[in-house]
């Protein structure tokens, strides 16, 4: 299994990225990101048919994950984007529904990340 994250960059506060992840699975999606010195963190994940979606209160209004599956690509467009939304952005692949999807440890497979670094 290989998920390959991309998109990362510098951007000014208030300005959009998207990242995008291939994945060679085609499974419930997440994306979490991870600032020095914090724990991993939850932002997005989407189910296998794309119809469901899920966010972190802090991301909400200002993200959108969503999925190509003839492609198998999952993308995540950040708008809006603020200096606290620096980190390294992890796209992030399970196959059971048993737990929460906003736990890391939920996931079996995991992309290398991809840096996003906000200035103010």
């Amino acid at each position: 299994v290989q998920l390959q994250a991309s998109g990362g960059g510098l951007v000014q506060a208030g300005g959009s990225l998207r990242l995008s992840c291939a994945a060679s699975i085609r499974t419930f999606m997440g994306w979490f990101r991870q600032a020095p010195g914090k724990e991993r963190e939850f932002v997005a994940a989407i189910n296998w048919g794309g119809d469901r979606t899920y966010y972190a209160d802090s991301v909400k209004g200002r993200f959108n994950i969503s999925r190509d599956n003839a492609r198998n690509t999952v993308s995540l467009q950040m708008n809006s984007l603020k200096p606290e939304d620096t980190a390294v952005y992890y796209c992030a692949a399970r196959y059971s529904l048993s737990g929460a999807y906003y736990y890391p440890r939920e996931y079996n497979y995991w992309g290398q990340g991809t840096k996003v670094t906000v200035s103010s």
